[in-house]
């Protein structure tokens, strides 16, 4: 199944706020990443956030149901995999902010749910 990353500040919470405090939650995010829980996807919290700071973004989320499979670190199967744990955490999809991609873009004109998540190919662009 696949393993998405995401973020917690100004992706998960929305809005203005002084970090580090928490603003409004994503609800629309937060449903989705639900659901693909739910279907047997990891779901890996990548934030900036250390410390007290990460207690309070992994406390915020849990309080709206959404338990992490990892946080700041790869899920289990995939250390066994590579009998390592590489410092970037591995995933099918990272949902952040300042993506250039930016997950906004999976959001439907009504902003009440996320669509499915288009697998693309990269290409390599030779000038």
């Amino acid at each position: 199944m696949s393993i998405y990353a995401v973020d917690f500040d100004q992706t998960l919470s929305v809005g203005e706020y002084k970090f580090p405090g928490t603003g409004k939650p994503n609800i629309g995010l937060f449903n989705f990443l639900i659901e693909k829980q739910k279907a047997g996807c990891d779901i890996v919290l990548w934030t900036c956030r250390e410390g007290d700071d990460l207690a309070v973004a992994v406390g915020y989320c849990r309080n709206l149901g959404l338990e992490f499979d990892a946080v700041n670190d790869n899920i289990p199967r995939m250390k066994e995999a590579w009998g390592n744990n590489p410092r970037k955490v591995f995933a099918d999809c990272y949902i952040d902010d300042r993506a250039v991609n930016s997950y906004t873009e999976l959001l439907p004109k009504s902003k009440v749910e996320l669509k499915e998540i288009p697998k693309k190919k990269a290409r390599i662009i030779r000038r």
